[in-house]
């Protein structure tokens, strides 16, 4: 039986002093699945093709960051990525976890990635997905096509179709998963009055962890898409390599979203992972 939206959706809980929507699914070792930062994301959207497979054997935990989906759309002057770590370490703890495993697609990766590096008594493994830590890139200028499209999206004219639709063009490989129902939610969630706002401000400037990636213990799997237009395959190697306890697993003729474009497969090689 599939897990639905309303299962996995429609829990708040006040973390840190920010209000976090998250949804808590399946039984056993938790994980906490952190989506990414392309306008309209939300946990929900980036993992529905993995909750039923991974809920199998783990509680899943969903929250969506805060600024993104039904969280609150806090405002702070923090880095990013410590702000949104700490944010995460906070709703372990008000959801009392002292420990988790961690799933994270692009700018949920990262964050992944700073609170195993902050905090490693609340980590366990790391799986990142298409989540650049690295600055450089000799295969693609930078920043890439991908970051290009989310920086411009609320800029000039604001949040159009054409816009949403162009993004996600350029976050999968196959383009048949752009369908107009994605297209138009990703949309709709994206013109919220208060995401469009807070985004209006500016975007979120980058925090960089290259430098600190050697101090990220956790064991960590390294997932991409060899056609990765947001975050350049040449940053999966350079992670691989200074990372302490780390292996990389590339899918072929697969973007930004190997979590999406390659979901069966990618749901057994994190189970396999998360069991080692």
């Amino acid at each position: 039986m599939s897990i639905t939206i309303e299962q996995a959706t429609g829990r708040f809980v006040v973390a840190g002093g920010v209000s976090i929507h998250y949804g808590d699914v399946g039984s056993g070792d938790p994980v906490v699945l952190l989506h990414g930062a392309g306008p309209g994301a939300d946990a929900w959207g980036n993992f529905r093709s993995n909750v039923d497979d991974l809920a199998a054997r783990h509680r899943l935990l969903l929250p969506d960051l805060p600024r993104f989906g039904r969280s609150e759309k806090v405002r702070t002057d923090k880095p990013r990525l410590d702000f949104l770590s700490g944010a995460i370490g906070a709703f372990l703890d008000e959801l009392g976890i002292e420990r988790a495993h961690f799933i994270g697609n692009s700018l949920g990766g990262q964050t992944a990635m700073k609170l195993a590096i902050d905090r490693p008594d609340r980590v366990g493994r790391v799986v990142v997905v298409g989540s650049n830590a690295v600055s450089k890139s000799v295969l693609s200028p930078m920043p890439s096509e991908g970051v290009r499209h989310i920086s411009a999206y609320y800029a000039g004219d604001g949040p159009s179709i054409a816009k949403m639709r162009a993004l996600l063009e350029v976050l999968v490989y196959d383009q048949s998963l752009v369908t107009d129902a994605l297209v138009a939610a990703r949309y709709a969630a994206s013109i919220d009055p208060e995401t469009v706002a807070i985004n209006r401000e500016g975007h979120w400037p980058r925090q960089s962890i290259e430098g600190e990636l050697s101090r990220l213990n956790s064991p960590t799997l390294i997932v991409w898409g060899q056609d990765d237009r947001a975050s350049p395959i040449d940053a999966a190697l350079a992670m691989l390599r200074l990372i302490p306890d780390a292996r990389l697993h590339v899918f072929n003729r697969c973007g930004h979203w190997a979590q999406v474009e390659r979901a069966p497969a990618f749901n057994r090689l994190v189970l396999d992972f998360l069991a080692a």
